[in-house]
């Protein structure tokens, strides 16, 4: 395993970690005593097969449902010097609610401090606020740092860009010492934060690259060719870790097996000939389908949904929409397309259902990309996402 300097925080994380969201027993918390044995025991074989190829690094947090609980069934059979956890809290108005859920959380791992401490879901001006105002949650946890239960203080973000940079640039509480981020080949948007965060020495872990960079443990055959000789889960892996900044990726195994294919990305240092070969491919593929040399070719030309008439979020429509017809990455266009108009923190704003029926004239002023041609063809894109 290589492992590699975690920003500030100097910790020495391996470039594979554990992500726990896959291998809880349920969405719900769950008493100790009503989880399965045999999800335990399944658990248990991860880590410690995790452990054998030095991925060293758990990361859980106390809205996977009884992931936290079940790695404190497991943890105590380790030594407590032989492994990195982190966990992950939501920000709340009530910075003593944010402790309080903290210790609680302490006490389902059964752990006497976590290494990493991540605020969960900076992912609008709210959370951020929340995060980072005088007294608010990141001041309640560096006073846990202070106290030893948490030693070094992050974030993770899964909302728009603009909010992720100013909490990468929040200075006051000492600001943040690494970052949890989505980024991966198909989703380049966030490389500004990349950048921004290795300029303040951020630690940076990639989260869940497998199954948000395109539900790659079920590709479609044409991403499969394109990728060829490797699997797009190893081209995928190989270009996030190669991607100046970044320490680490996560893998959200739920057997055993799942560590196999990421463990040959672990010696990745640069791009080789075969990775920029293979983007060469998905980029000639990409423009021949639809125009744009990347997916989310016009997403800066085009404006947030918070400012969109109906707020559709034009953007990630056609980021999906490019998706679907470059690499024919059909049910993870599907799935994310049926994610909006729920109000998610995560996929936000409206799909492109009532476009016909909204006025664009005075905002097409401002954003020239607005064409006829363009809404038209995200008028397309609904009936291609919504309905096959």
């Amino acid at each position: 395993m290589r492992y590699r300097r975690f920003g500030k925080t100097e910790l020495q994380m391996p470039v594979i970690s554990f992500g726990c969201m896959r291998s809880m027993h349920s969405w719900t918390d769950t008493n100790f005593n009503q989880i399965p044995e045999d999800s335990t025991t399944t658990l248990e074989s991860i880590v410690r097969t995790a452990l054998s190829h030095g991925i060293n690094h758990f990361e859980t947090a106390r809205g996977y449902g009884s992931s936290e609980r079940q790695l404190g069934l497991v943890l105590p059979k380790f030594q407590r010097d032989k492994y990195i956890l982190q966990t992950k809290i939501g920000p709340t108005d009530d910075p003593e609610e944010f402790t309080a859920n903290f210790h609680d959380s302490l006490a389902r791992l059964q752990v006497k401090h976590v290494e990493l401490l991540a605020i969960h879901g900076i992912n609008d001006h709210q959370s951020l606020w929340q995060s980072c105002r005088p007294g608010g949650c990141l001041a309640a946890a560096r006073k846990l740092q202070q106290q030893g239960k948490a030693l070094h203080i992050g974030f993770s973000g899964h909302g728009p860009l603009d909010v992720i940079l100013e909490a990468i640039n929040h200075e006051q509480d000492g600001g943040f010492d690494f970052v949890n981020l989505h980024w991966y080949y198909i989703y380049n948007v966030n490389q500004p934060a990349i950048e921004r965060a290795a300029k303040r020495d951020l630690g940076v872990y990639i989260i869940s690259p497998t199954d948000k960079g395109g539900m790659l443990h079920n590709p479609p055959e044409t991403l499969k060719t394109l990728c060829e000789p490797i699997s797009p889960i190893l081209f995928n892996d190989s270009y996030c870790l190669s991607q100046p900044g970044v320490t680490s990726i996560s893998v959200g195994a739920s057997r055993t097996s799942d560590f196999d294919e990421h463990l040959k990305a672990a010696d990745t240092t640069e791009r080789t000939p075969l990775v920029l070969d293979i983007i060469r491919k998905l980029e000639e593929r990409m423009v021949e389908k639809t125009g744009h040399r990347r997916p989310e070719a016009n997403w800066d030309e085009l404006p947030h949904w918070k400012n969109c008439p109906g707020t559709i979020n034009l953007r990630f429509i056609h980021w999906l929409y490019n998706l679907r017809r470059g690499w024919d990455l059909e049910e993870f266009s599907r799935t994310r397309y049926g994610m909006l108009n729920n109000g998610s923190a995560w996929v936000q704003g409206n799909d492109a259902s009532f476009i016909k029926a909204v006025n664009f004239e005075e905002i097409q002023q401002k954003y020239p990309a607005i064409t006829e041609l363009f809404l038209e063809q995200l008028h397309n894109a609904h009936a291609l996402l919504k309905n096959g």
